[in-house]
């Protein structure tokens, strides 16, 4: 661990020791961490990678904390937090390239601005996109696949590599990265010439309507389980009765049943019941047992 605080000092970098995870996630839960760092460019996500590795430091990867649950306990060892990697810029005319730490709702502007048309789908999911290519996000008909080209990322050991088109394997919630282990470091996105009046009015439209139906005024982690086929988690959630209901902080929204919110110090532990339950409650009324799509980050 120490040579890890040391590479941070050296590389000017912040290492936060004891950070408390709560403040690095959407849902506002979780403990401590051991070690927080917050690297500013790809090196020093590598050296961090090699480092780690070389001194049999536990790594846990993190990005902007929108779809995870971190644990009441905190984690062992290092987090890594790619928050901290900027940057945005065009490649060519419809070409934009983008670092892994960037806020999703950034680069919607930054393509806006650009009259780029093709990411008004993702303006106003939370997140990083970093995060957007790891889960493919998406909403209103659109996701990620549809404008990601490549992927520049590394290797648990520390070594750069790209992938792109059908080797992302980008699917409902899923790409490569979802097993490869790979730390996003920036995205190659493809986008198509549009009218900025339109581009912005699109964008409006779908940020009114997460506004109206979504739980914004609460912390939470974004839909927590994935789309059954053929319908949908939210309904069947509200179906079952379940809508408003909690265990400790944890509730299931009554703006949108597929949330859990948290009311107020909510716990890992709460929201972990409370998935549970509404898990078996789902499944007895409907038979459909819900699959989830946040991530709780274990040690």
């Amino acid at each position: 661990m120490e040579a890890l605080i040391q590479y941070a000092a050296e590389a000017g970098f912040s290492a936060l020791k004891d950070a408390a995870l709560c403040d690095y996630t959407s849902f506002k839960i979780g403990g401590p961490a051991d070690l927080l760092l917050l690297p500013q460019t790809p090196e020093h996500c590598a050296n961090i990678l090699r480092i780690s590795q070389s001194e049999g430091v536990p790594l846990t990867l993190l990005g902007n904390g929108s779809n995870v649950l971190a644990p009441d306990e905190g984690l062992r060892g290092a987090v890594l937090c790619t928050a901290a990697l900027r940057g945005i810029r065009l490649a060519g005319n419809n070409t934009v390239l983008c670092a892994a730490g960037e806020k999703l709702a950034t680069l919607c502007s930054f393509a806006l601005e650009n009259s780029l048309a093709g990411l008004a789908f993702a303006y106003g999911i939370p997140g990083s996109a970093g995060g957007a290519a790891f889960m493919n996000a998406g909403a209103y008909g659109g996701e990620m696949r549809d404008v990601l080209h490549a992927v520049k990322y590394l290797t648990p050991d520390g070594t750069l590599a790209q992938l792109e088109g059908d080797a992302l394997d980008l699917g409902y919630r899923h790409s490569a990265f979802s097993e490869n282990g790979g730390l996003i470091l920036a995205l190659e996105l493809t986008l198509q010439p549009g009218d900025k009046k339109e581009i912005r009015a699109a964008m409006d439209d779908f940020l009114t309507r997460r506004k109206t139906k979504q739980p914004l005024e609460y912390p939470s982690a974004g839909s927590v389980f994935k789309r059954p086929e053929g319908d949908y988690a939210g309904r069947l959630i509200q179906e079952a009765g379940l809508r408003g209901f909690n265990i400790g902080g944890a509730q299931v929204s009554e703006k949108h049943a597929g949330f859990i919110v948290n009311t107020g110090g909510a716990t890992c532990a709460d929201v972990l019941a409370l998935v549970e339950y509404i898990q078996e409650t789902v499944q007895l009324v409907s038979g459909v047992l819900l699959e989830t799509e946040i991530i709780t980050i274990k040690n």
